[in-house]
């Protein structure tokens, strides 16, 4: 099938884990190993770009995570592929843990060398899971990333020569990067990231093309690359991985977002996108190839040399 598209490299995100259990998806991977396979298995499948999570508690923990517990697989990983462009998650805002804190780890695995590419969540919003009556409990708890702490991710990010992985749950935080973008002062290696919420989800657009056409109108001119995810589906199930294919768009897949009747691995769930591809005429993004569209400022990492 030619169209538009045809020819443009597809780049696709391998979300490993999250905060999914075994119970839900046996082969969920946190272990060393088994994040060092699954990433090296996706990899191979046709995915450029890895995120994971450990088993540390983002939400309601202590505010801050291990780096070490990130580096010990993600060192395994790079003397395997080199080429690797990895991202890890980072805690939610809390009262009384600076921002320095929670980001400690990312500047601590950047400067060991371990990351070209870091964590921007640039806004808020309200977290809670439905109650036995199918409504949002009486929470009180706010995913939290308030201005002072956006500016801190970009900056941040800037200062370490890492490009922007920028997590967009809702249409307030593309208002925060155009503002950047329009100014002139968005560092290199900025990806917007549009995370779709299903309805039990207290975040985000559905799932729709008209949704995804709401966020491209957003950052219209702006030549920013862009993927979606959609968090509680299947983002090639529901069809919003089509609709972000076939208008140039990536896709980023993996046992974190997805929730469906299946119980698929990490690498099937690439797959999936690559087959769907094939529609299109996209050929699937190398890691060198999505780290020239992104427009990474250190790439490949130099593991164990920077400083």
């Amino acid at each position: 099938m030619s169209s538009s598209v045809a020819g443009i490299p597809l780049i696709i995100e391998a979300s490993l884990n999250g905060s999914t259990p075994k119970s839900t998806n046996p082969s969920v991977p946190y272990a060393d190993d088994e994040i060092v396979e699954q990433a090296v298995a996706c990899m191979e499948a046709g995915a450029a770009l890895i995120h994971n999570h450990t088993q540390e508690v983002i939400i309601g923990g202590p505010g801050v995570l291990d780096a070490e517990l990130y580096a010990g697989a993600w060192r395994k990983l790079l003397k395997i592929r080199p080429d690797a462009i990895l991202t890890p998650t980072m805690p939610v805002g809390q009262e009384g843990v600076p921002v320095e804190t929670r980001y400690s780890h990312v500047e601590k695995m950047a400067t060991e060398g371990l990351l070209s590419q870091g964590l921007c969540d640039p806004g808020s919003f309200n977290f809670a899971f439905l109650d036995e009556e199918g409504l949002f409990t009486s929470s009180s708890y706010v995913y939290k990333n308030d201005m002072h702490d956006s500016r801190y991710y970009v900056e941040t990010c800037r200062r370490l020569k890492i490009g922007l992985s920028i997590s967009i749950f809702e249409p307030g935080f593309v208002k925060f990067i155009m503002a950047y973008v329009r100014a002139g002062k968005l560092p290199p290696g900025a990806m917007m990231k549009f995370y779709f919420g299903a309805d039990f989800m207290p975040f985000g657009l559905p799932p729709t093309a008209r949704a995804l056409d709401a966020y491209l109108e957003m950052i219209e001119g702006s030549n920013l690359p862009w993927l979606v995810s959609s968090f509680g589906d299947d983002c090639v199930g529901c069809g919003i991985a089509e609709e972000s294919i076939k208008r140039g768009g990536h896709v980023q897949v993996g046992l974190e977002p997805y929730v469906g009747d299946r119980t698929p691995s990490n690498v099937e769930l690439v797959e999936e996108v690559v087959e769907l591809a094939k529609k299109y005429d996209r050929p699937i993004a190398t890691p060198p190839q999505a780290a020239q569209i992104l427009n990474l400022p250190t790439y490949p990492v130099a593991y164990g040399e920077r400083s």
